[in-house]
């Protein structure tokens, strides 16, 4: 399997920044006069990953540190809001940082190729970071592209994930949806359909595939709630658990299919494009490990 590299990554960019010509410190900066970035495309933090990671860092402290630049007698984050929120919640006063002289121009393109790197960013959150670039930068989809790493595809369907509801939206910023599903729901104009339809998916822990077809019905001429098929029951809390830390593992798409003898069944994990194929593999395989915090 060729391997591809996530466009041209964070050291590529600040190497071919004008920081090329300023040294670069590492200091313990009083966390304090640390501020967050105005274009930090991450908008949701996850209250228990946040902890969770706090008390790493109280156990471990940091592993690697953040990623500011100057602003006066303070600082502004560029990457790793992440680990300076949760260095806050862990209770410590300084927090390691390596000191850049980024220009505006940068920010949101660092910003935005750190968290995919990080595979941080919800699907919303994504498409809106893609959609600023775009509008901020003057850049075209292509180009994006090409800076990000993905296939010109892949920008367009995610741009079109702002096209739903703002109900709808926010159920994929909470993770309820995945960007399967809500590409999927695109496949019908009416707005209340998609409504009842992603109701339906979380309801019924409906697959990508699952409500494909039933898209399918309801173009079709079938009737919303009769389209969306009952999926098999999954009571079993432990089987929800695995999904969960799975999907978070992989992020993506992930069900665990139990047979109906309960002795056995399947794992099912979805992939939206080539890179994505390539992402997993390598964590399936061990040659990644995933991303530190």
């Amino acid at each position: 399997m060729t391997r591809r590299v996530l466009g041209r990554g964070l050291s590529a960019l600040l190497s071919d920044s004008a920081a090329t010509t300023a040294s670069e410190d590492f200091l313990e900066i009083d966390i304090d006069l640390i501020e967050p970035s105005s274009v930090q495309p991450r908008t949701h933090f996850d209250e228990q990953r946040l902890e969770e990671l706090a008390q790493s860092i109280r156990s471990n402290g940091i592993v690697q540190p953040v990623l500011v630049r100057r602003r006066g007698g303070r600082y502004q984050l560029i990457a790793g809001e992440r680990r300076w929120r949760a260095a806050q919640r862990a209770g410590l006063q300084r927090i390691p940082a390596v000191v850049r002289e980024i220009p505006d121009d940068k920010l949101l393109e660092l910003a935005l190729i750190e968290n995919i790197q990080r595979q941080e960013l919800n699907a919303i959150e994504e498409a809106q970071a893609y959609k600023r670039l775009i509008e901020t930068l003057g850049l075209t989809q292509e180009t994006v592209a090409q800076r990000v790493g993905r296939d010109r595809s892949f920008i367009t369907n995610y741009l079109r994930l702002l096209r739903l509801p703002e109900d709808i939206q926010h159920l994929l910023s909470e993770e309820k949806l995945t960007a399967g599903h809500a590409r999927a729901l695109l496949g019908v104009d009416d707005e209340e359909i998609q409504r009842k339809v992603a109701r339906n998916i979380i309801e019924q822990s409906l697959s990508v595939r699952e409500t494909e077809r039933a898209i399918k019905r309801i173009i079709a001429g079938a009737n919303p709630s009769q389209a969306t098929m009952p999926a098999q029951k999954r009571d079993d809390p432990n089987v929800r658990s695995a999904e969960g830390k799975l999907r978070r593992r992989f992020g993506t798409q992930v069900r665990v299919i139990q047979s109906p003898t309960g002795t056995g069944g399947k794992i099912e994990i979805e992939y939206y494009s080539d890179s994505d194929l390539h992402r997993i593999y390598q964590l399936l395989s061990g040659e990644q490990e995933v991303a530190s915090a």
